[in-house]
């Protein structure tokens, strides 16, 4: 078993899908767009990796309390070392993303750090 893919409704689909093709080399699939319930999705890939994310967004989409729900928490992305953690850290920051954390070595043992996306969903990057 395995996972195949994660879904994550955002706002705005063109900023999201660029944000993730920009600073996680994801590579986005052709637009999908449901003429009768206005969903539209895009699923991305990502370099040595099989599960693959699906943006998608509906006319009136609302933002439910993101930190009030129960769900999925934050994505995880493993970039093979501590010094590629530091270097996106760095460079997410300097474009003026919000760390929400910096590099670390957690009571669990992950090297991370947390950074939010342009609608504010977590992102840990890990080793």
């Amino acid at each position: 078993m395995k996972i195949e893919h994660i879904g994550l409704m955002v706002q705005n689909l063109e900023m999201m899908r660029a944000f993730y093709e920009k600073y996680f080399s994801a590579h986005a699939g052709e637009k999908y767009h449901n003429q009768k319930t206005s969903f539209q999705s895009y699923f991305l890939s990502f370099p040595d990796g099989d599960a693959r994310l699906e943006i998608g967004s509906r006319d009136k989409l609302t933002d439910s309390g993101k930190s009030d729900r129960t769900g999925f928490a934050h994505l995880a992305v493993s970039l093979g070392s501590k010094k590629a953690v530091d270097q996106l850290t760095q460079r997410l920051q300097s474009d003026g993303y919000t760390v929400k954390s910096a590099p670390r070595t957690t009571g669990d043992g992950y090297y991370e750090s947390v950074i939010l996306d342009p609608e504010n969903n977590e992102i840990e990057l890990t080793v």
